[in-house]
């Protein structure tokens, strides 16, 4: 699965998986870390909306809730495309940078 094929949501998609690569997380916890690794905040319906599309595609999965609070992990799916992604926006990123430094 693309992460691509999020359309307009694949950037909270990108944060939410990123977050995971790190371990699980829930809500809240996602939110502080995507908050503090990309300067960026998610309101609620941006990061369950997302979290939503996202298991529904298998990237990620919610466990057991514990004390109201319901973890996410990522699913192997979810780590191959995530690093899928972020392999292609590393070669984009080069070749911007490396035309940018020529001009």
């Amino acid at each position: 699965m693309e992460i691509a094929g999020l359309g307009r949501f694949a950037d909270p998609a990108v944060l939410i998986l990123s977050s995971l690569a790190g371990g699980e997380k829930h809500g809240y916890a996602l939110v502080k870390d995507i908050e503090e690794f990309a300067d960026v905040r998610l309101g609620p319906g941006t990061l369950y909306g997302a979290l939503s599309r996202l298991e529904q595609r298998g990237l990620v999965e919610a466990l057991a809730a514990e004390d109201r609070r319901r973890p996410y992990r990522l699913t192997p799916g979810g780590a191959e495309a995530l690093r899928e992604y972020l392999r292609h926006a590393q070669a984009v990123t080069r070749v911007g940078l490396l035309r940018l430094a020529d001009s």
